[in-house]
């Protein structure tokens, strides 16, 4: 590419590709740390199973 604009198509591309990647790792890199809240809903509906979607969104 000759001239670089600031906002062609492959840069936002870019951009919301970076924020979305971003939002995904930082959701599993929480996970762990919602395990306290998981075992207590496990524990008061242990029939339930809309726990999961809480917690893992791509199950």
């Amino acid at each position: 590419m000759p001239q670089m604009m600031p906002l062609n198509w492959m840069m936002l591309f870019i951009i919301t590709n970076l924020i979305f990647s971003l939002f995904l790792i930082l959701s599993f890199y929480n996970h762990p740390m919602k395990m306290n809240s998981y075992n207590k809903n496990l524990m008061y509906n242990k029939n339930d199973t809309k726990f999961i979607h809480n917690f893992w969104p791509i199950y």
